[in-house]
C-alpha cells in the first residue's frame, strides 16, 4: 500500500511541475565569454579578449569566434579576429583558432600565431586553463553578462 502511495505521489508531482522546473545543464558553454591571461614573456605581455560559442550539429563541438587583444611592453598592441572550433570532452575543452583578420598590428612584419586554448570547465560561468600559442600562459574565461541596449 505504501509503495502504491509513493508511486501515485511521484506521478502527480511529475504532472504538476511545469516543464521549466526541469534542471538545465549547468555547464552548457553556449554564449559569450571574456578571457584574460596571466602576464607572460617575463611579465611583458598580457592577453584579454572575448569568445562567442554557438552550437554545432556534432555533439560536443561548438563553432566560435574570438577577438584577442595582446598588449606587450616591448612591441605594442595587436587586436586579432579569429574563427575557432571548440571541442568538449567531459569537463575538458579544446579551442583551435584560425586568424580571420588583423584589426590592429604590433610591429610591421611580425607574424601573429593563432590563439589556441586548453581549458577545464569549473562551472557554468568559469573555465580555467592555458593559452597555447607562440607563448603559453594561464588563462581564465568568465561568462559574459549580456545586457540589452
Amino acid at each position: 500500500m505504501a509503495m502504491r502511495l509513493v508511486t501515485l505521489l511521484v506521478s502527480v508531482l511529475a504532472i504538476a511541475l511545469p516543464a521549466s522546473a526541469e534542471p538545465q545543464d549547468p555547464t552548457d558553454l553556449l554564449g559569450s565569454w571574456t578571457f584574460q591571461t596571466k602576464p607572460y614573456r617575463n611579465g611583458q605581455c598580457l592577453m584579454t579578449g572575448t569568445m562567442r560559442l554557438s552550437s554545432d550539429p556534432a555533439e560536443g563541438l561548438y563553432a566560435c569566434e574570438l577577438t584577442a587583444v595582446e598588449v606587450c611592453s616591448m612591441w605594442g598592441r595587436s587586436v586579432v579576429l579569429q574563427t575557432c572550433a571548440a571541442r568538449r570532452f567531459g569537463d575538458q575543452v579544446s579551442v583551435r583558432s584560425t586568424i580571420s583578420q588583423m584589426l590592429e598590428q604590433k610591429l610591421e612584419g611580425m607574424i601573429y600565431v593563432p590563439d589556441n586554448f586548453a581549458l577545464t570547465v569549473q562551472d557554468s560561468s568559469r573555465m580555467f586553463g592555458a593559452l597555447v600559442s607562440a607563448a603559453t600562459a594561464p588563462v581564465e574565461f568568465r561568462r559574459s553578462e549580456e545586457g540589452i541596449s
